[in-house]
């Protein structure tokens, strides 16, 4: 199993387009000290960060993961591609309170982002901020019990075999319940081009506001002057 290195991948990535801290925070939302703190690994990018990544930087979450070479995303000439993992396959990234495991990092453009996890956190205090992303998602148990917390709905545990599936814009967090090991499958799916299209739209008229007033406001000051003098 590989570790994944979304540091480097995203400080090769920003250099590689010449972006500084400040441009991909703009394009993302992410603070700019967040961002260094991602590069230089003093942080580990939950599920959330790289969903804004990968949007507000129109690459696929795989290419911010995966360590090996990625197979680009098939045409409509060439169908039929598909991605193999064995046991122990994935890229690894481990946090303090779960470890995700990404799974079919090979493949750009994926409609799902398969993601092995595993849960250690046993209060909402020790998980921190609740979740929230563009998408829906699809939580499976493998082992132990999840509590899912949402911010609409009470708490549920959910034991080995059972299933949830949410809007995961909706800000939720997984614990531990119970004190053996706790990991499910989690597929997210998240509407990629069609976020990447709103957010070049959003750029485009922050970048038009920004520029109107410059035009607007010369003409006025010109003609104040000639009734002045």
């Amino acid at each position: 199993m590989a570790t994944a290195k979304p540091g480097a991948s995203l400080k090769h990535l920003r250099k590689t387009n010449g972006w500084t801290l400040a441009e991909v925070s703009k394009r993302t939302g992410i603070p700019p000290s967040t961002l260094s703190r991602i590069e230089n690994d003093r942080v580990s990018p939950t599920y959330d960060l790289l969903a804004r990544l990968s949007r507000g930087l129109s690459v696929d979450v795989a290419q911010l993961v995966s360590s090996a070479p990625v197979a680009a995303a098939a045409t409509a000439e060439q169908q039929g591609r598909r991605s193999l993992n064995r046991i122990g396959d994935g890229e690894l990234i481990e946090m303090s309170n779960h470890t995700l495991r990404y799974l079919s990092t090979d493949l750009l453009r994926k409609q799902v982002t398969p993601i092995l996890t595993e849960y250690r956190a046993r209060t909402l205090e020790e998980f921190g901020e609740l979740m929230r992303h563009a998408g829906e998602e699809f939580l499976f148990v493998l082992e132990g019990a999840v509590e899912l917390h949402t911010e609409l709905y009470a708490p549920v545990v959910l034991k080995a075999g059972e299933s949830v599936y949410f809007d995961s814009r909706m800000g939720h967090a997984y614990l531990a319940n119970g004190p053996g090991p706790c990991r499910a499958l989690s597929i997210c799916v998240a509407p990629q081009e069609e976020m990447r299209k709103v957010h070049d739209a959003v750029l485009r008229t922050e970048a038009a506001v920004e520029a109107t007033p410059a035009k607007r406001i010369a003409p006025i000051t010109k003609q104040r002057r000639r009734r002045t003098g």
